[in-house]
């Protein structure tokens, strides 16, 4: 059996699908105590009647219809019309319209190849330098993942079986903490700076900005004003988004044809399907570690050495740092929140507070050296050398670690939302 679990980890280095390695490491776990496989099927079929779960699917495809449109180009007129005038203009436009871009796609890698592409030379011309742009857009690009309808936020509640809508709230305030630092840092940048040809908006400019993009506008007013207004819960509101999204994105602004459909529904399938299986094949294995009481054995050893919430908290925070790093959200949080929750739970720890923990840490995880994922894309997307990207994001990666531990040592600021209105 031994012999197997090295073969698994040599299989899971050779770069194999992660779901066939969890898969094949739940079932040789349940094997080896003689329990029989099917196990791992009912929790597959147990979770794919997980009623929260319905929200994710509709998400992937409200997100990919945006980014397969021409929503980034309108979100960035609108954001030059109404901010471009700023000092720092144009650098609080890409922050804005990648926060925003970012929570309805979930995925870092589509703002900064959809948004990126755009901005980049924008900040070029508009005399920014080119450390100062490459570490704005790599940083930015994950930056919306606090917001609602957040992809990692639904996941989060599906593992750890808390309230989707409380964690919508729980991410508002930490995700314009965040936000403000990073705009606070641009605008002292870029203060004797203003968007190229930006002289102060007119209201006819404003006016034809909001006309431009006014159907989109009204996207997040539908989804937190239908959930909390006690219209609809969580999956209802992900039906309405992706039915409103496909019927502005297809029949109002025509940006894709009905031909194009197809092949969108098949590629936001293809990554729900990925994300089901190995959620289910984590659960699974999930079960077999708690069967086995590791998570208790784990926090008694940690017990022995740390007695404080507060150490234990900066260890979570040194530990998820590294695995945002080296492996892309959605597998990070399958894997790793189900073994940390007992633990956390153990140190008296809010499990929305927590949430925000794990995603403020696997954000930042995305642009931390040497191997965050938003590094390798920005440097195949702009053909800058890694190392440069290095250097450029150091300065942000400063501001998000300093958002980080407010975030951590100060749970008021996830909760006081959820304590008003969850």
């Amino acid at each position: 059996m031994g012999l197997s679990k090295v073969f698994i980890l040599f299989l899971a280095i050779l770069g194999t699908p992660l779901f066939v390695v969890i898969s094949a490491l739940a079932l040789l776990s349940f094997y080896s105590i003689e329990i029989d496989l099917s196990v791992v099927i009912i929790e597959m079929s147990r979770l794919s009647d997980t009623p929260l779960l319905l929200s994710l699917p509709l998400f992937i495809f409200a997100g990919t219809l945006l980014a397969e449109s021409g929503t980034p180009q309108r979100l960035l007129r609108l954001s030059q019309v109404l901010l471009g005038w700023m000092p720092g203009g144009l650098a609080v436009v890409s922050l804005m319209v990648c926060a925003v871009f970012t929570a309805f796609t979930g995925a870092s890698g589509v703002t900064i190849f959809a948004i990126g592409g755009l901005l980049y030379p924008a900040l070029i011309k508009d005399n920014y330098s080119e450390r100062f742009s490459l570490g704005l857009i790599t940083s930015s690009g994950s930056l919306g993942l606090l917001f609602p309808p957040s992809l990692p936020l639904i996941l989060y509640g599906v593992i750890s079986e808390t309230r989707v809508d409380q964690l919508f709230l729980a991410g508002i305030l930490p995700g314009f903490l965040m936000l403000t630092l990073l705009v606070s840092y641009s605008m002292v940048k870029g203060r004797h700076r203003k968007f190229i040809d930006a002289a102060k908006p007119t209201y006819r400019d404003m006016l034809s900005g909001l006309k431009e993009a006014a159907w989109e506008i009204p996207l997040p007013f539908i989804i937190l004003g239908g959930i909390y207004g006690g219209f609809f819960v969580a999956g209802e509101a992900a039906a309405v988004t992706a039915l409103y999204v496909l019927i502005v994105e297809v029949f109002i602004y025509r940006d894709i044809p009905i031909t194009k459909l197809p092949k969108i529904m098949v590629q936001s399938m293809v990554l729900f399907g990925g994300i089901l299986v190995v959620l289910a094949a984590s659960m699974a294995t999930t079960n077999f570690l708690v069967d086995q009481e590791v998570p208790m054995r784990l926090f008694e050893l940690i017990r022995q050495y740390i007695s404080s919430k507060y150490t234990f908290l900066l260890l979570l925070n040194i530990f998820l740092l590294i695995v945002g790093s080296m492996l892309d959200i959605f597998s990070a949080l399958v894997l790793v929140v189900p073994l940390i929750i007992p633990i956390a739970e153990a140190y008296d720890v809010n499990l929305i507070h927590l949430g925000i923990i794990f995603l403020t840490n696997l954000q930042i995880g995305y642009c931390t050296p040497p191997v965050g994922l938003n590094l390798f894309l920005a440097s195949y997307r702009f053909d800058k050398p890694i190392v440069t990207l290095y250097r450029a994001t150091l300065p942000f990666l400063a501001l998000l670690m300093i958002t980080l531990i407010i975030i951590t040592y100060f749970p008021a600021i996830s909760l006081l939302l959820v304590n008003l209105w969850g």
